[in-house]
């Protein structure tokens, strides 16, 4: 059973490895984050149905991506969303140099401050892979590292998947992974609702960016 539950949550000795990483909320509430876009066709499938139920969450970005739809990265931005840094590039860190990894890093915050006038808070690893030095990259540049407590495996674009991880694994302060990529389009409005409807259910409430990773 705890075997099955890790594929959805993360065993706890590894949050007690990673201490620095925000696991999950620290108000007790459930918030929503998109890993990869912004993409079109998906950003605004997402935006559409946040909007529709009052819901701000974090776009965990990918730099190429930033520069490619700059009217979806501040429409994100305009209504309301937080905007983190994905790196650059979606490289996975433990298989580049340090160097590379931290240029990674850096190039994404430039990128929104200049474009943008935007400072970035958060950072999370692509594929959510790191190691024992990946903390150190964020040395000097304020970002924290924002993992998370329930992968949905949108991805897989099977809506059923989604449906017994939420079901199952959501807490009442779980930091959910979905989408924003054309793997996850066609089940990610249908998703969102079913966190929405399901943490409504279980008596849990929809947290914002700010009051969620203080």
């Amino acid at each position: 059973m705890n075997r099955l539950k890790y594929l959805y949550n993360p065993p706890a000795i590894i949050k007690k490895l990673f201490l620095d990483f925000i696991w999950n909320t620290s108000c007790g509430k459930v918030l929503l984050t998109f890993d990869d876009g912004p993409v079109k066709g998906s950003s605004e499938i997402i935006l559409n149905e946040l909007n529709s139920n009052k819901v701000k969450a974090v776009f965990f970005c990918v730099g190429g991506n930033v520069n490619n739809n700059p009217e979806l990265t501040q429409l994100i931005l305009n209504e309301g969303h937080t905007i983190a840094n994905h790196t650059f590039n979606h490289k996975r860190l433990t298989k580049i140099s340090y160097d590379e990894s931290v240029s990674e890093i850096v190039l994404f915050n430039k990128l929104m401050a200049e474009k943008f006038n935007y400072k970035v808070k958060f950072f999370r690893p692509p594929y959510g892979s790191f190691k024992l030095r990946t903390g150190s990259l964020l040395t000097g540049s304020s970002l924290k590292n924002v993992m998370w407590s329930l992968l949905t495996y949108d991805y897989k674009n099977d809506l059923k998947l989604v449906k017994f991880a939420v079901e199952k694994y959501l807490e009442r302060n779980s930091i959910v992974v979905l989408h924003d990529s054309v793997k996850s389009k066609n089940i990610i409005r249908d998703s969102i609702k079913i966190i929405i409807e399901a943490a409504s259910k279980k008596g849990f409430k929809i947290g914002e960016p700010d009051e969620c990773l203080k």
